[in-house]
C-alpha cells in the first residue's frame, strides 16, 4: 500500500526554535505544523550541561508536520541545507489516517 502523506518529527535545540519556525513557515504544508517542549533522553553526553547529565534530560522543541510524498524530499533537503551540523534529530513515518472529528 503506497502512502501519500508522512508525519515528520524534528527534535530541535531550543536555541534553534525560531530559525526552524521561520524555515518551516517558508515551506509550509497544507496542514501547518505543531511545536511543543519535550525532554530528550540519550546516552551521548557530548554538549550536555552538568544538570542535564545528572537528570538524564535535555530540553528540546519537537516539531511535527504532515507532508505529502511529493514535498518530503524538498523539506529534508532544505532542512539539511539550513541546519547542517546542528544536531537536529528527525524521523519520518507514513500516515495511515488523519482528519477532523
Amino acid at each position: 500500500m503506497s502512502r501519500s502523506e508522512y508525519l515528520v518529527t524534528l527534535n530541535v535545540l531550543p536555541s534553534l526554535e525560531e530559525m526552524v519556525v521561520d524555515s518551516l513557515l517558508l515551506l509550509e504544508t497544507e496542514h501547518g505544523f505543531s511545536s511543543f517542549p519535550v525532554n530528550a533522553h540519550h546516552h551521548v553526553n557530548n554538549g550536555l550541561s552538568l544538570a542535564e547529565q545528572v537528570t538524564g534530560r535535555q530540553k528540546r522543541i519537537r516539531f511535527q508536520l504532515y507532508v505529502s510524498a511529493e514535498k518530503l524530499p524538498d523539506l529534508i533537503t532544505q532542512l539539511r541545507e539550513d541546519f547542517s551540523g546542528s544536531g537536529i534529530q528527525y524521523w519520518v513515518l507514513p500516515v495511515i489516517e488523519h482528519g477532523l472529528i
